[in-house]
């Protein structure tokens, strides 16, 4: 369910009221970008936090010079429509926030250039993405593309079709996610996630060149992982066999938040449960992303407070 307002062209209006032609170029050609940001809630505190909202605002500008999408807004003014949108709309529970930058001309044609830009934003309701306590993932026959093709950096809408491609397949043949092959065989990522393994008490995760979007999950777990328990991870390329053989795997992402791996193409990783690191590394993320845990909330941003307090922190 959306939330009952959207900021929509410039101001908040009832979500029935938001609407989009039909001519749209960003329906017709996937030239828009996205990011998905979480409002975690805390029960004994009575409020949403909205995790790493500048992060995410960061990369969503960045994306936009990619796409010449030119917005008028600041990241700090962008946290500040977000912050009083979720206020306005009253939740108690998490939620999800989708902003969405894009072309808005009512025109066809192949292009980025000369057409209007426009970004609006609402949140709703959500709870697990991957709705499993240990996810059966498989690798999935379509790859992600090269970052001469679309960049993999970018939320880019139309980039995940590719996605779309791969989670169908898996889910189609009794798995909960895919994961995604580079253009040159290494392990790139899965459909809405990065990965990790965990190989002789190190974390290893993909790197940057293996068609990965960097992800701020991701940038969280490592950080995390070094300054709570001393445990360092390597980038490197990843071959299919290492995930047949690492000691824990998981999956990290905005949405999914860190999902731990119990098996790969019908084999178990490790004994098939939670592995002692990613319990650790789940347990401290749940209590940083609800504002818990004082030494990491310049990560949170509290919804329902003074004015004075609110934006980007």
């Amino acid at each position: 369910m959306i939330s009952p307002y959207v900021y929509f062209h410039n101001e908040f209006v009832p979500a029935a009221e938001a609407k989009i032609g039909v001519m749209t170029h960003a329906l017709h050609y996937g030239t828009a970008l996205f990011e998905g940001i979480r409002g975690n809630w805390n029960s004994d505190q009575l409020q949403i936090h909205i995790f790493r909202m500048k992060d995410h605002y960061e990369r969503l500008l960045n994306g936009c010079r990619v796409l010449k999408i030119d917005l008028p807004y600041t990241v700090n003014k962008l946290c500040q429509i977000t912050v009083e949108l979720v206020e306005k709309c009253g939740f108690q529970e998490d939620i999800y926030i989708r902003p969405l930058a894009y072309k808005s001309s009512e025109s066809l044609g192949v292009r980025l250039n000369d057409l209007d830009s426009d970004f609006l934003v609402f949140a709703m309701p959500w709870g697990r993405y991957l709705d499993v306590d240990k996810a059966k993932v498989v690798i999935s026959s379509w790859r992600r593309p090269d970052s001469n093709v679309i960049p993999p950096q970018c939320k880019i809408t139309g980039i995940y079709v590719n996605n779309a491609l791969a989670k169908t397949e898996a889910v189609e043949n009794g798995f909960d996610e895919a994961i995604m092959l580079s253009p040159d065989g290494h392990i790139s990522e899965g459909t809405g996630e990065n990965i990790f393994l965990v190989i002789d008490g190190q974390l290893v995760t993909p790197p940057s060149f293996n068609s990965i979007l960097m992800g701020i999950t991701r940038n969280t777990v490592i950080e995390l992982a070094h300054k709570e328990f001393n445990v360092e991870t390597i980038e490197r390329p990843i071959e299919r066999s290492d995930l047949y053989t690492a000691q824990e795997c998981f999956l990290t992402g905005t949405a999914a938040h860190i999902t731990p791996v119990a098996e790969v193409d019908h084999r178990k990783i490790g004994d098939g449960e939670i592995g002692k690191v990613t319990w650790k590394l789940q347990k401290i993320y749940s209590d940083v992303i609800r504002g818990t845990n004082q030494k990491y909330f310049r990560w949170c941003t509290p919804v329902y407070s003074t004015p004075s307090e609110r934006g980007c922190r």
